[in-house]
């Protein structure tokens, strides 16, 4: 068993090296496309063109790195309505597997730092609300950012756990913002669950990479009411999630 292991292991970082190397090749060839139809445009439109080349490079991405991606209840997106998308977030691949496959425009919120990054801190700025989480300022902006993107016809896609899910649960509490963002906007809660992505980078393994077929599941809407509340919101949002994530983990 031990030896099983040190080979899942080593098999696994060698294939973390091809996962890495595959990025920033099919990030390089898209980039082009991503200059000339997206970064010199103003929004909505620039983040519109932005999620379709996405769309594509992550498709490509994420087969060749062995996680083909099957995505299920795009139907329930309304034409027309906007969405609080929240996600479940326990790996580093959950952002760029998920995004792209949001229907219609969308941007999520992200750690203003990795913006710096040379040339992808174009793209993730593009897709992205920037926050700087340990300023209150930034994070006052970045609330008044999501309705903006809302109100121009974007989803907003958020993942409340706030950081990956080290925990051995379905999911870690949630935080405010998205709920606060919803009562707010008045805009509806689209929950979604990623299966998955655990087996794929472990959380509590550095420069690991394992091949693994990942799901998005997209589940009922969550309408906002007169008399709805953060907390009720929140509390309604997680026991969805956390319910659907045991009954289907396996499936």
């Amino acid at each position: 068993m031990e030896k099983n292991n040190l080979f899942k292991d080593a098999f696994a970082r060698i294939w973390a090296l091809w996962g890495l190397i595959a990025f920033v090749v099919t990030m390089l060839i898209f980039y082009i496309p991503f200059l000339a139809l997206s970064y010199f445009r103003a929004d909505p439109a620039k983040t519109i063109n932005f999620v379709r080349c996405s769309r594509i490079w992550m498709a490509i991405y994420l087969r060749l790195i062995g996680c083909p991606l099957r995505v299920r209840g795009k139907e329930k997106f309304r034409k027309g309505q906007t969405y609080i998308v929240v996600c479940n977030h326990n790996s580093l691949i959950d952002v760029p597997a998920s995004y792209p496959v949001i229907p219609g425009g969308n941007k999520t919120i992200a750690k203003a730092s990795f913006a710096k990054a040379p040339l992808f801190g174009l793209m993730y700025r593009t897709g992205s609300v920037l926050v700087d989480r340990k300023d209150e300022a930034s994070r006052r902006d970045s609330f008044i950012s999501m309705k903006g993107v809302l109100e121009m016809g974007l989803h907003m896609c958020l993942y409340p756990e706030g950081t990956r899910n080290r925990t051995g649960d379905p999911l870690k509490s949630f935080h405010d913002g998205a709920f606060r963002l919803a009562i707010a906007s008045g805009k509806e809660i689209m929950p979604a669950v990623i299966f998955g992505t655990r087996k794929v980078m472990p959380v509590k393994k550095a420069f690991y990479l394992m091949p693994h077929r990942l799901r998005m599941d997209f589940l009922d809407p969550i309408p906002v009411g007169p008399g709805d509340t953060v907390e009720g919101l929140k509390q309604k949002t997680f026991k969805l999630m956390w319910d659907y994530y045991l009954a289907h983990e396996r499936n």
